[in-house]
């Protein structure tokens, strides 16, 4: 894929996400568009976005889970980039106006202290690299179409990143069991998912090591103060105006939200 054609498609979904309007999926109409070239649209989009203003502030994993594997037919993870834009504190009111198709997802937060610079990162890298976990949400969001997504689309559209909310406390990793540690999405007070540490990926250590290794080979670390979302721990759940959300994770803490 040309660059022409990258920088037009990146400045496409820019254009998508600052006017809050959908297009039509980029494999539809760029059936040869590869997973690399998806990644070179995901940066114009984003160099797009620095360009505005908007600094980076962490990462996000995506596809984590078997259930949003088969809910969106997609089955590889994926990444994008977290910026300040992005951030909501905790119990926020989120304006449903200012997302397309917003989805909410329960997730395991990461706050680094170290930097982590893959290759051949481990998971006891990446404990050691951690100041602490946090419950949170993020709040994952389309610029395609009725999320009609391929594996190129989502990566194209920054990982299908809206917004992201961090919980009420930090705990060390190593006082919690990852992997257990069991997960309950409540939406308006009633239980729509469920699920534990282990959905992301086996373990959401090992997500972030998965995206360590995987960013280190393109040069790009992962930086201390960076925030690491470690992937979806149950099935993505669709917000609308009125809703409210709570997360609440064993052993970590707790995260809620609401739709304004």
């Amino acid at each position: 894929m040309d660059q022409k054609l990258i920088e037009q498609l990146g400045d496409e979904l820019f254009d998508a996400l600052t006017n809050c309007k959908t297009v039509a999926p980029l494999t539809s109409r760029h059936a040869d568009m590869s997973i690399e070239d998806a990644y070179h649209v995901q940066q114009r989009l984003m160099a797009r976005r620095f360009a505005a203003g908007e600094k980076i502030v962490g990462k996000k994993i995506g596809v984590t889970s078997k259930v949003v594997m088969n809910m969106l037919g997609v089955y590889q993870p994926d990444f994008g980039y977290l910026t300040d834009a992005m951030i909501y504190n905790e119990g926020e009111s989120i304006p449903i106006d200012t997302l397309i198709q917003p989805k909410a997802e329960g997730e395991i937060a990461f706050v680094l202290k170290k930097d982590l610079m893959g290759p051949g990162v481990s998971n006891a890298d990446v404990l050691a690299a951690t100041e602490g976990v946090m419950a949170c949400f993020e709040i994952v969001d389309s610029r395609i179409e009725n999320w009609k997504i391929k594996i190129q689309d989502t990566v194209a559209d920054n990982a299908s990143c809206g917004v992201f909310v961090l919980g009420d406390r930090m705990v060390d990793p190593r006082d919690v069991d990852l992997n257990t540690c069991g997960m309950i999405l409540e939406k308006n007070g009633e239980i729509v998912g469920t699920g534990a540490g282990a959905a992301a990926l086996g373990s959401p250590v090992n997500s972030v090591a998965w995206l360590a290794n995987t960013l280190g080979r393109l040069g790009i670390p992962l930086k201390a103060g960076e925030v690491i979302l470690s992937g979806s721990l149950a099935a993505m759940i669709p917000a609308v105006k009125g809703d409210n959300f709570r997360v609440t994770i064993g052993g970590i803490g707790g995260c809620s939200v609401k739709f304004i």
